[in-house]
């Protein structure tokens, strides 16, 4: 479980970034066989279940999970796909509706009680889909407009004075080839990061004062942090959903930009 309060005496101390570090599950198991780790596979499976559960035996009045399923997809597809890819739309939902769940779920663990902790905190699930949509991003800029037309449709957008070029190509290079992929993945990270340390201080602090060391002057604080704790998670889970569609947003954007480049 999180620790979410660190004792030293009789003194509180807030929780650090520590309470993001976790050790192999066990004595002599691989260094990346941690808890996040387990959590990330849990999310993957709990996703492929949901999705057999809604989709494989479809029905044509829905009901169940079926009707939960095709409301999620007709939210992807609608807010998502549908925006920046058109036409080619549906032919990417699988992607992009995986994506935002698996994604989504991953946040959602850092409010599940015992789990406690959003998966993308750890940046490098955030880093996997970010490069993942990077090369695809790439890939399909270079099958669909050649390598040149890619990079010229890149640096050299059309309609803007021949000097405007000189500064603004070098910062549309750096933006596409380095800025996009590090911030698409940094965005996830630093979110659910902040939010889980916020929520570890809440909880932190209405333990502390309530329970480990009550006292009356104290008591106030303990119940003002219990309140604070409960407001943070509400509005975390809010967080955790937009960042999981905005991510995907993102994707869908970038993925979109490479197959129309005139849009």
């Amino acid at each position: 479980m999180t620790p979410l309060v660190l004792v030293a005496e009789d003194n509180f101390q807030a929780p650090g970034p520590s309470i993001f570090d976790f050790p192999p599950l066990y004595d002599g198991a691989p260094a990346w066989l941690t808890k996040p780790v387990v959590f990330a596979l849990i999310g993957a499976i709990l996703v492929c279940a949901l999705a057999w559960s809604a989709f494989a035996n479809p029905k044509l009045v829905p009901r169940g999970m079926q009707n939960i399923g095709e409301m999620g997809y007709q939210f992807v597809r609608d807010q998502v796909a549908r925006p920046f890819l058109g036409k080619d739309a549906e032919r990417w939902m699988p992607m992009l509706l995986s994506m935002f769940f698996l994604i989504l779920l991953w946040n959602l663990f850092g409010v599940v009680p015992l789990i406690q902790i959003p998966v993308p905190s750890h940046i490098a699930f955030a880093i996997v889909f970010a490069v993942t949509v990077y090369v695809i991003k790439i890939y399909l800029g270079i099958k669909h407009q050649g390598l040149g037309g890619y990079f010229k449709n890149m640096m050299f957008p059309p309609g803007l004075p021949k000097p405007i070029y000189i500064l603004l190509s070098p910062l549309e290079l750096v933006s596409n080839l380095i800025l996009a992929p590090f911030t698409h993945a940094v965005r996830l990270f630093a979110n659910m990061f902040a939010g889980h340390m916020i929520l570890a201080f809440f909880s932190a602090v209405g333990f502390w004062f309530l329970f480990e060391k009550l006292t009356p002057l104290g008591s106030g604080l303990g119940v003002v942090g219990v309140i604070m704790a409960i407001v943070m998670t509400g509005f975390e889970m809010f967080i955790q959903f937009l960042q999981a569609f905005l991510f995907t947003l993102l994707a869908a954007m970038y993925i979109g930009g490479s197959l129309h480049p005139e849009h």
